[in-house]
């Protein structure tokens, strides 16, 4: 189960040969992340924890519980994209999160990563649902769910805790027609 990128799909598997440069990624993009991310422990930071964190996610993945993915721009990774919270049953859900680089940011990359998370999330994984929450005010991300058909059905107060405090976000889903 891959996703290939490509020029119409910057979306790739994580593997772990990814940890050096994600960490490289993140240190880079630290306090551009910062506003839209959970508080991260020093160690966060580092080649050994973006180590710890790509084992995690691929254990998780191994389980079925989510696909991790980084994408990818004229063969440089640029960011993230998962798709956690695989439920299977009568949910049959995921929901999709992502963050594209500040220095790739307007190039319309997350737009073409979550167009691909749907093609993955209906054709591969055979869900019927995915779903993304954005902090109020987070517009970009508003426009790319909205690029990719994604309807706005609430608001969900003191959702997550992200940069030091709970906040509200909105919450938006899209769903597989014959899923």
């Amino acid at each position: 189960m891959t996703v290939i990128a490509d020029a119409a799909s910057p979306v790739r598997r994580l593997t772990l040969g990814d940890a050096p440069v994600l960490a490289r990624l993140v240190r880079a993009n630290r306090d551009f992340l910062a506003p839209t991310s959970p508080v991260r422990a020093e160690d966060w930071f580092t080649d050994e924890g973006q180590e710890r964190a790509v084992r995690t996610a691929l254990a998780s993945a191994e389980a079925g519980a989510m696909y991790p993915a980084v994408l990818v721009e004229g063969g440089d990774v640029v960011g993230i994209l998962n798709l956690n919270s695989i439920i299977r049953g009568a949910f049959q859900s995921a929901s999709v999160g992502y963050w594209v680089a500040q220095d790739h940011n307007g190039r319309g990359i997350a737009t073409r990563a979550v167009a691909a998370a749907k093609r993955l999330a209906a054709e591969e994984l055979g869900l019927h649902r995915l779903e993304a929450s954005t902090l109020l005010d987070n517009t970009a991300s508003q426009r790319v769910l909205a690029s990719n058909g994604f309807v706005q059905y609430g608001v969900a107060p003191d959702y997550l805790r992200i940069a030091g405090r709970w906040q509200a976000h909105a919450l938006f889903q899209v769903t597989f027609p014959g899923s």
